[in-house]
């Protein structure tokens, strides 16, 4: 879901980058035939998931959801994170936002076939619609809300999701900053 963030996070391997974006379409094991390289990026996105979920900064943003949506809490600071993280790129990265994105989207595309068919369909629609252009804008945001709303099997609040931002975006801000210079060290690390 923090698609952005785990693609940065992966660093300039091209396949830890690919295995990073793919790895919220992959639950459980690992499937038969997946390349090790790419597997080698799908353990660096769930470790950095799990480095997340216990990291202070996090925390502190979870609990700055309202009660009606706390249970979607680490989804939404997921979100809200490459929101972040795009519109705050020139502040953060010394990298054109655009070459990045483009070199995302094409590392992904030269793998495709590698990749289980269940994520083919969104890893392309991410490139066409630019997804990680989208974060950057609220609108954008709230539109990546609604559609994962659409697509749960339950009824859930995430649709207008994004107000739980707009209440305290300056304290979402200074989590994310604090979370995300750890968790660069930690991916660097694990790297």
């Amino acid at each position: 879901m923090n698609f952005l963030a785990h693609a940065l996070l992966a660093g300039d391997a091209p396949a830890l980058v690919v295995g990073g974006v793919v790895g919220d379409w992959i639950k459980g094991p690992l499937p038969a035939g997946l390349p090790a390289d790419l597997a080698r990026g799908v353990a660096l996105h769930r470790a950095i998931d799990s480095h997340a979920e216990t990291h202070p900064a996090f925390r502190r943003s979870r609990a700055r959801v309202s009660a009606p949506r706390r249970r979607y809490a680490g989804v939404l600071v997921d979100i809200f994170y490459d929101h972040l993280l795009a519109s705050d790129w020139e502040a953060l990265q010394q990298r054109p936002f655009a070459e990045f994105r483009y070199e995302v989207y094409r590392a992904i595309s030269a793998r495709l076939t590698d990749l289980p068919e269940q994520a083919h369909v969104g890893l392309e629609l991410m490139a066409t619609q630019d997804w990680f252009h989208s974060y950057a804008r609220i609108e954008g945001i709230a539109d990546v809300l609604q559609r994962m709303s659409r697509r749960a099997r339950r009824p859930n609040p995430l649709t207008g999701g994004e107000e739980e931002f707009l209440a305290d975006a300056e304290g979402f801000r200074a989590d994310f900053r604090e979370w995300l210079a750890d968790a660069g060290r930690f991916a660097g690390d694990w790297r």
